[in-house]
Order: C-alpha cells, then structure tokens, then sequence
C-alpha cells in the first residue's frame, strides 16, 4: 500500500492561495507515515503540508528520496535546487498542471513577433505607466530599465545607510562581494524559485522569455523583474542595515515578509493572465496595490 495518497485534483491549492517557499539545507526529505517530512541533520523533525506550499527550496546537503519526489509532483508542488544558503538558483522540477492551455498560449503569442513585442511593452507598461511605450524597441525599454533599477539601488541606499559601489560581483570568487551585493544575489535567487514555482503550476513556459532570452529561465527572470523593486531589493538593503554579516537566513525571512505584504502570490496569476489576455484575468481585489508602486 503506498504511503502518500495522491489527493484529489479538487482538493488541491490553487498557486495564488499556497504559502511562501519553505528553504531547506542540510537534511533529508522522505514520505512516512502518510506524509511528507523533513528531517535536519539538527535533530530536528517537520511534516510539511506538501500540497499547500508553492514550493520547496532545496540548499546544499539535502537528500531526497523518490518517493518524496512523486508526492510533490502528485500534489503540484516544485522543486527548486539552488546554492549555499540560496545565493544561486541551479534547477527546478516542473510540476503538472493538468492542462496544455497556458503552454499553448504562451509558445503561440512567443512564436509571433508581434505579439511578443506587445507583450514585453506590457510588461515594461507595468514598470513605466506613465511613458507611453508603443514604437520603443527592446533595447530601448531595457535602456530605461536598467536606469530605473540603478536609480532605486542608489536611493535606498541613501534612505538605510547602506554604502552602494554598484551592482558588481565575481560568480568565481564570490567571497570578494560586498554584503549588499551578496544579499541582493540571495534575495533574488529566493524570488526567482517562487516565480518559477507559480509559473510553472499554471502551466506557462520558462524557457520562452519576452524580455530575456538567455539561459533555460527567462520568463522566470521576466516576471522577476516586475516585483524585485516591492520584494527582494528593499529586503536584501534592509538586511545589510540590520546586520551586515547576515548569512543570507535575515534577508530570506524579509523577503518572504515583503512577499505576504505585497500579496505577490495572489497578484502573480492575475498579472500574467492580463499579460495574455486570457479569460483569467481577474480585477484587483480590495487593498491590491498596483505592481508599478515603488515601496
């Protein structure tokens, strides 16, 4: 008799409704007793409601079983591998989703040139609702992008006295980082698996990027780059204030509290369903902030 029943499809958490990622490092990930359950090489021992979490984030040290492998993927639940203490993002594993709709749509507006060139404006259109964008090439809209991003690092900087040389850092050699680019590299490559998570539960494509197109994740990176200024950035110069020696655990548990506040998991399925302009686009509900709002 198998130990993990797989639920039923009814029964399981819609991406928008499951909880924030759970980080795991050092330990082992198996099925007993009906569940799923964490077991640290601390000592310590966690059941994990597996079909209510966007996904688990694995770190170095981590031993998982099959059987814990097939429970994940019977409850719609990614898998992401990622560095010491999530400093880098290596892998994930895709979830079922129950339908080909959302690959279909997604790979048939990427195919056309037109309609990923109106999906990119959309996209920037977030970041830049007061400019209008029709006639911008990408290469410009990445210009401007990239002046925003480098004006925001440049001011919450100044707002939590945080020295700020640039975003500079060696992926050899990442000792020689400053802590802010360290933190900034952390938070980033926690918000990308929670990306990758809702992404892939509702069916689209990462590897078919709009804006990016390099590496296997590009439309993680897309979507990415629409909240970093409301999660990961102002979490990771928060973290370096409140202690520049953070091994990366102070800057996850902000994220992760920026996340909640700005609702990113209930806003997510919205904004890429207006994306592409599918029937589950929804309208904002009460106390939804505008994802163009700079904190």
């Amino acid at each position: 008799m198998a130990l993990f029943e797989r639920p039923p499809l009814e029964t399981l958490a819609s991406a928008k409704d499951r909880w924030t990622p759970i980080y795991l490092e050092h330990g082992r990930l198996e099925v007993d007793d009906s569940s799923v359950k964490w077991i640290g090489a601390n000592g310590l021992l966690c059941r994990l409601p597996i079909a209510t979490i966007s996904a688990l984030i694995l770190g170095p040290g981590t031993t998982v079983t099959h059987a814990a492998m097939k429970a994940c993927s019977e409850s719609n639940t990614p898998v992401c591998w990622t560095g010491e203490e999530s400093l880098r993002f290596y892998a994930f594993g895709l979830a079922p989703n129950h339908t080909n709709d959302m690959p279909r749509i997604h790979a048939e507006a990427w195919a056309d040139k037109r309609r990923r060139t109106q999906i990119a404006r959309a996209m920037f259109r977030i970041r830049f609702p007061e400019i209008d964008m029709e006639g911008k090439s990408i290469k410009e809209m990445r210009g401007m992008e990239g002046l925003r991003v480098r004006t925001l690092y440049s001011q919450l900087g100044l707002q939590y006295g945080v020295t700020w040389k640039g975003r500079n850092y060696d992926r050899t050699n990442w000792d020689t980082s400053d802590g802010i680019n360290k933190a900034l590299s952390s938070a980033n490559a926690s918000l990308y698996a929670l990306c990758a998570a809702v992404v892939c539960s509702l069916g689209y494509l990462p590897s078919l990027g709009f804006v990016h197109d390099a590496g296997t994740l590009p439309f993680v990176y897309d979507m990415a780059d629409l909240y970093k200024h409301l999660t990961s950035i102002p979490a990771a110069f928060l973290a370096v204030r409140q202690d520049q020696n953070d091994d990366g655990e102070l800057v996850r548990k902000l994220l992760k509290e920026r996340v909640e506040e700005e609702r990113i998991m209930q806003r997510m399925p919205k904004d890429l369903a207006a994306l592409f302009e599918t029937a589950e686009a929804a309208p904002a509900q009460a106390g939804d902030r505008p994802v163009s709002a700079l904190p």
